[in-house]
């Protein structure tokens, strides 16, 4: 690039900030850089749209309702003492294992049953939960949207995401979006605030703010001992932890907060939250088998990984995930009369998860069953819209005569993946129905 260019291009990016000017964070009131403003507004609509995704793309909400209304109960009594409490707030627990929790733009917040198991009160979950919620209140996703415009992000999301333009079947920009927010690493500045700021909300709702401290000290020996790859790759990437940080948050904790004590009535609810958590922790050791048979499977030793769900289901009977990937492990061994069986009682179990939907529709389109596949072919796409599922949906269109809706998914498949394997398999599919 010549002198001259660059120096054009340097000033573009200078008015662009000139023009964009900064955001107040509405917790610190420090003004920050924004290349381009975000609305609340905007922002819980790129929550609300996005977090459905995002469920979908970690396995699904963990299928227990008690569960799940115990944990927005206690995320719900963090928020009314946060800094913005009339968000539209939601908390869940996703069927997944490994330990993680995150927060979406206006107010989503999830943590994994991977996570919830290894705690032992409410404290401990309240302090997590209103560290999410810290991150919401303080808008550190925002920030970093706003900053990310110079790569396009920031802009792409809300153009794609909070406008009102109708989501296709095959739109990919949504899920994609909700995959880079969660995936978002937080700086060490961000995690120090969201800290503060939970524990202070801890202590506001009444909660021992000693919860943040055991949970800590949970991190740090799983640090300490070398962390697993679940921890490593779930909420210590996006989460960076350390030794520093825990004692930084001791001595907050000390200096702020000496008479928050259970003798001035502040609490951790240990027996609340046993008793909550009681069927999950009962089922731990169908879920410890069913991540063994997942590193089989990925390993590709089938035969060892569909014995090892069969133990995981006996040790955790009715478990949808599980039915879910035993199911489609017999599918990739082509063993499809269980494959069948398998995946019929994930959906009769939990019929809101995408993938248990997707292999039943493949198994009924490879029977014949037509019509049946197409129900839960279009129940897959609408829960999280993929490539796979709008390929198999097409064709159980075209075999049940539907050939317009056909067409129109085989054309999205091929806009969404042109070089692809499915997208090479729809033009020609396409060629075929439209007489080329």
């Amino acid at each position: 690039m010549s002198a001259r260019r660059y120096a054009r291009v340097f000033m573009a990016v200078l008015a662009l900030v000139w023009l964009a000017g900064c955001a107040v964070n509405p917790v610190t009131g420090r003004k920050e850089l924004a290349l381009f403003q975000i609305s609340e507004e905007e922002e819980v609509s790129i929550g609300q749209k996005t977090y459905p995704q995002v469920l979908q793309q970690m396995g699904g909400i963990y299928p227990d309702e008690s569960l799940n209304a115990y944990v927005d109960g206690v995320g719900q009594r963090l928020a009314r003492y946060s800094h913005r409490p009339d968000l539209p707030y939601q908390f869940a627990v996703i069927n997944n294992s490994t330990p993680n929790a995150f927060a979406l733009p206006g107010g989503p917040i999830a943590i994994t049953r991977g996570l919830l198991v290894v705690m032992g009160n409410e404290g401990q979950l309240a302090s997590v939960l209103g560290h999410e919620v810290a991150h919401v209140t303080a808008r550190h996703s925002v920030a970093g949207m706003q900053r990310g415009a110079l790569l396009g992000v920031g802009l792409a999301v809300v153009s794609g995401v909070a406008g009102d333009a109708a989501y296709g079947p095959l739109s990919q920009q949504v899920a994609q979006i909700a995959a880079t927010l969660v995936d978002n690493t937080y700086s060490r500045e961000q995690e120090r605030e969201a800290d503060r700021l939970g524990i202070d909300y801890m202590v506001r709702a009444g909660y021992d703010p000693q919860g943040a401290v055991q949970l800590q000290e949970i991190f740090y020996r799983e640090l300490e001992g070398g962390a697993q790859p679940s921890w490593v790759g779930g909420l210590f990437r996006t989460h960076p932890f350390s030794r520093e940080r825990m004692l930084d948050n001791q001595q907050y904790i000390q200096n702020t907060y000496q008479q928050a004590t259970a003798a001035a009535g502040f609490t951790l609810n240990a027996r609340e939250f046993q008793q909550a958590t009681a069927g999950l922790r009962e089922k731990q050791r169908g879920f410890d088998l069913y991540d063994q048979a997942r590193q089989l499977e990925a390993r590709n030793q089938l035969p060892e990984a569909i014995a090892t769900y069969r133990r995981a289901l006996e040790a955790a009977p009715n478990e949808s995930l599980i039915y879910t990937r035993i199911g489609l492990a017999s599918l990739k061994a082509e063993d499809m009369v269980p494959a069948r069986r398998y995946l019929q009682r994930a959906v009769d179990l939990d019929g809101n998860y995408y993938e248990s939907r997707m292999g039943l529709g493949f198994v009924l389109l490879e029977r014949g069953e037509n019509a049946e596949a197409v129900r839960h072919l279009e129940r897959s796409m609408e829960l999280l819209a993929t490539l796979q599922g709008g390929y198999l949906l097409a064709e159980g269109y075209e075999k049940t005569g539907e050939r317009q809706k056909a067409i129109t998914l085989y054309r999205n498949i091929v806009e969404a993946d042109p070089d692809g394997r499915l997208g090479q398999a729809a033009a020609q599919r396409l060629r075929a129905l439209e007489g080329r």
